[in-house]
C-alpha cells in the first residue's frame, strides 16, 4: 500500500536527498506496518521523534508500535522544536 512519509525541520535530514526540499515521500508499505516499523529503516533518533501525526491525529508514544497505517494515509513527524 502506498502512504505520504512527511518528515519537519530538522528531520528532514534523515530523508534521501532529492526529497529534502519538499520534505515528503511517496513510500509503499506493507499491509498492517506500524509507525514504528515504517520510520525504523530511516533510522531517527528516537529522542528526535516527537509529534507523530497520521492524518493529522496525534499518535502517542505508547501507540507507535502497534498503530497501523492504512492506504493513502499521511504520517507526519516532528521534532522536538524549541522557540522564543
Amino acid at each position: 500500500m502506498r502512504i505520504t512519509f512527511k518528515l519537519y525541520a530538522s528531520l528532514t535530514e534523515f530523508l534521501p536527498p532529492e526529497k529534502r526540499n519538499g520534505n515528503l515521500m511517496e513510500l509503499e508499505v506493507g499491509p498492517g506496518a506500524s509507525v514504528a516499523e515504517i520510520i525504523e529503516p530511516f533510522n531517527l533518533p528516537m529522542k528526535m521523534v516527537h509529534l507523530v501525526l497520521i492524518n493529522g491525529h496525534f499518535v502517542p508514544p505508547e501507540e507507535r508500535g502497534s498503530r497501523t497505517l492504512a492506504e493513502g494515509d499521511v504520517l507526519a513527524i516532528w521534532p522536538p522544536i524549541a522557540g522564543g
